[in-house]
């Protein structure tokens, strides 16, 4: 499932730490940039790479929000829906971007541009609400800012290839 550069390049993140368990998140982007998402093959890769248990790279991957256990669109829409955020609109933003894309949270656009996402806290607490798409940050959110940056998303071209979802890779 993972190619033989990506084995490498996990390989390689080992020695960056003292402990190969230290390289599992990087590891684990690495693995979602090539694959898309991280199927439950492709962690059970990773840990095999690392020498760490399975299950250590499923709780990891079940707890970040970068990380994607299931099939996602190219954009990935986190907003954040914590105190600050929810006391200065953020269900009312998820609503205006739910009808806009026509999908509920959770799901993904038919053409399989946009996953809508709610995540507990992204630390942008003075800028609520906010949401982030492909780990950029937009703050301050309004309607007519929600629409200027889904037309902009839309406007970019549909690679063929597997999302990387903003996944950061330390290399």
């Amino acid at each position: 499932m993972i190619s033989v550069e990506a084995k490498a390049k996990i390989e390689t993140l080992k020695t960056k730490y003292p402990s190969s368990r230290s390289a599992l998140v990087p590891a684990l982007e690495l693995a979602q940039r090539e694959v898309g998402y991280l199927s439950p093959e492709a962690m059970r890769e990773v840990a095999g790479l690392l020498g760490v248990p399975a299950v250590e790279a499923a709780s990891v991957a079940s707890f970040y929000t970068m990380l994607n256990r299931r099939p996602v669109g190219r954009h990935v829409i986190q907003v954040c829906t914590n105190i600050s955020c929810s006391l200065l609109g953020a269900e009312h933003i998820v609503d205006v971007l739910r009808g806009k894309l026509g999908i509920e949270v959770g799901g993904t656009t038919p053409d399989g541009r946009f996953t809508l996402m709610t995540v507990e806290c992204l630390g942008s607490c003075g800028t609520a609400p906010m949401m982030q798409v492909d780990g950029d940050y937009y703050e301050n959110l309004t309607d007519e800012r929600v629409d200027r940056i889904l037309a902009d998303l839309s406007a970019m071209p549909q690679p063929s290839g597997p999302s990387t979802n903003g996944a950061r890779i330390n290399e």
